[in-house]
């Protein structure tokens, strides 16, 4: 019969690596205690003689008091200790609580309860997750923090101990939960921490526009350069990016060169040619990279553009530069349907984007170089010869150097900082969801990036660049005039119709808004309010053009509806107190949600001018009166 148990509880466990961990396991100290009653099963330790616990049905008793009482209503628990598993499969008869997470050390626990007690409904229905606490991994705690329920009520989080056994595991304990506090946190923050950026993005997308469509297609690009090369080589401006310089100069034409725009000046003085320069960001600072003339060592450089970089990026490379544009994956850009500029998704650092270029363009072996993800033993976080100096904008002396990470060869620690450590996680997500290409890592610095080889720069080159390319690649032709002119016109109606969704958006949230304001103190309203405002953020939920705009808002905003969600009222005075305090939070979010729509509304109708000026430019007169009439 445990024979029976345990293999239907190991066949619906979803966790491979721990099945083949059990699957092998010979249990060593423990053993089964059973008592009269079936619910009463306890280990006992061979050699020592004690146990998991002191009374097996008091403890449980006491513990499902406490959950069923202040932590009722909470769809996500998080637990240290499997123990004999029964209080988790008790838990889960709460039909508002969705999911358990489990973190175990004592692989042997698992093992005998799975061979007394049926778990494989909770199992197989992923409501009980079991995480062996020994082989730990970033991805691990991604899987769970970016996916619902669990990122919804990252703000409820707390780990308990199953039993007192487990505080002789304290500084693991310790530990564990500081990782995955690390890890809500830049989590949180990958959804979006300023509403204002991603308004800049737009802002600068909307201006680009005419740019954007007059100049060579991403879609163009992947048809002429695929498949050129085997080996493309990603140049990022970590501290330990001079020290390779050499190298990569002797091996410039036996790979693809993929330049980050700050790396871009560097290479520009020690007359190294990357086939490609992307710049990702939005904001002034990153212009002033290309705020140069280097005459004929630009020609034949292709720059990879996002769709959102600041304006002035856009006008200093118009000059006599070869530029494609990307666009940054979003509600607003899927709206446009501009289909030829590709989608970056999930990019928040330009060698994430690079490497998802070389992806596309389909090649076999990625190297990374100066891709330190760290501050050198000095602080400094980029070579002297960097634009804006070793320490960037930063003081050395005020850098909050507390976070640290696996260094580069896993022997030691390096600080490191949140930002940072973003970049890293997207880069580790993106490799390791493409494990067909090989990706090497070879700084020789910095941080571990896992999922990549770590290898010597000069001991790749020496395998791997044997074979000189033929440069320059491929040429680029632009889209033709009339289909400039078809897709810039289609881009113009699409925003109108963005300007007019804004107009009777804000009418609407102002109408719901008055009438909380009016009704909201009334408890006999309670319900009527509540319902209606879930038919409006089901409608608003909805509307993906806005959702670059209003996703951090919302984040926050949901994060701080769960605190309030898992109360569990007690008196008809909690009742009352926590349905004001739900149409309050909603009262507030409101009122954000109607200065964001306004800013966006103010920034479309200065930013798609330029758009037009362009139209008149091309004689498109009659067509713009046309779409302004037909949607105002």
């Amino acid at each position: 019969m445990e024979k029976h148990i345990f293999n239907k509880n190991l066949e619906a466990l979803k966790n491979k690596k721990l099945k083949e961990k059990l699957e092998n396991f010979k249990p060593q100290n423990f053993q089964i205690l059973q008592g009269k009653d079936s619910l009463d099963i306890n280990f006992i330790h061979h050699g020592g003689g004690y146990t998991l616990y002191s009374n097996t049905l008091s403890e449980l008793n006491e513990k499902l008091n406490l959950y069923n009482d202040k932590y009722l209503l909470y769809p996500v628990l998080y637990f240290y200790g499997f123990g004999n598993g029964i209080l988790y499969k008790a838990l889960l008869q709460n039909k508002n609580r969705q999911k358990i997470v489990i973190f175990e050390k004592e692989i042997e626990f698992i093992y005998l309860s799975f061979r007394c007690i049926d778990f494989s409904e909770e199992l197989e229905n992923n409501s009980l997750i079991i995480l062996d606490n020994n082989d730990l991994k970033a991805i691990d705690f991604q899987i769970l923090f970016y996916n619902n329920p669990f990122f919804n009520f990252l703000r409820t989080y707390f780990l308990d101990l199953h039993c007192d056994y487990y505080e002789k595991y304290q500084e693991d304990i310790l530990k564990l939960n500081i990782k995955i506090q690390e890890h809500i946190k830049q989590v949180v923050l990958s959804n979006g921490n300023s509403s204002q950026d991603a308004l800049q993005g737009i802002e600068n997308f909307v201006y680009n526009l005419p740019d954007i469509i007059s100049n060579y297609s991403f879609k163009e690009l992947l048809l002429k350069r695929k498949k050129q090369a085997k080996n493309a080589i990603i140049v990022s401006t970590g501290p330990s990016l001079i020290k390779q310089l050499p190298l990569l100069k002797q091996y410039a034409n036996y790979a693809s060169i993929f330049c980050a725009d700050s790396a871009y000046p560097i290479l520009a003085k020690h007359n190294i040619k990357p086939d490609y320069v992307l710049s990702l960001e939005r904001v002034i600072e990153t212009s002033e990279f290309f705020n140069n003339d280097f005459g004929d060592f630009d020609k034949d450089i292709v720059f990879v553009l996002a769709n959102v970089v600041h304006k002035n990026t856009v006008t200093f490379l118009n000059k006599n530069h070869k530029i494609t544009f990307l666009q940054r994956s979003s509600g607003f850009t899927h709206h446009l349907k501009l289909k030829n500029f590709g989608n970056l998704h999930s990019s928040p650092s330009v060698a994430t984007m690079a490497y998802f270029l070389a992806l596309n363009l389909d090649f076999k072996n990625i190297i990374f170089i100066g891709q330190d993800l760290a501050y050198a033993d000095d602080g400094a976080s980029h070579p002297e010869e960097y634009y804006y100096g070793k320490y960037d904008t930063y003081d050395p002396q005020e850098i909050d150097y507390s976070l640290t990470t696996l260094a580069y060869n896993g022997n030691h620690y390096v600080k490191t900082n949140e930002t940072w450590m973003i970049f890293k996680q997207m880069l580790e997500f993106f490799i390791s969801s493409n494990m067909k290409i090989t990706t090497y890592n070879c700084t020789e610095g910095g941080a571990r990036i896992n999922h990549t080889i770590e290898k010597p720069f000069k001991q790749v080159c020496k395998e791997l660049l044997t074979k000189e390319l033929k440069k320059p690649f491929a040429k680029l032709e632009k889209l033709n005039e009339n289909k400039q002119k078809e897709l810039m016109l289609k881009a113009f109606y699409k925003i109108h119709q963005v300007l007019k969704l804004c107009h009777t958006l804000i009418k609407e949230c102002i109408h719901l808004s008055n009438k909380l304001n009016f009704m909201g103190n009334d408890e006999k309203n309670f319900s009527l309010l509540i319902k209606e405002l879930d038919c409006f953020k089901t409608k608003f939920e909805k509307i993906n053009v806005l959702k670059e705009l209003v996703n951090p808002l919302n984040t926050q905003f949901e994060l701080n509806l769960a605190r309030i969600y898992v109360l569990n009222p007690k008196t008809k005075e909690d009742v009352f107190n926590k349905n004001y305090l739900w149409i309050k939070e909603h009262l507030e979010w409101l009122e954000l949600i109607i200065g964001h729509i306004k800013k966006l509304q103010e920034s479309l109708e200065k930013n798609i001018t330029n758009l037009e000026k362009e139209l008149i430019n091309k004689n498109l007169q009659k067509q713009i009166s046309r779409i302004k009439n037909t949607l105002f």
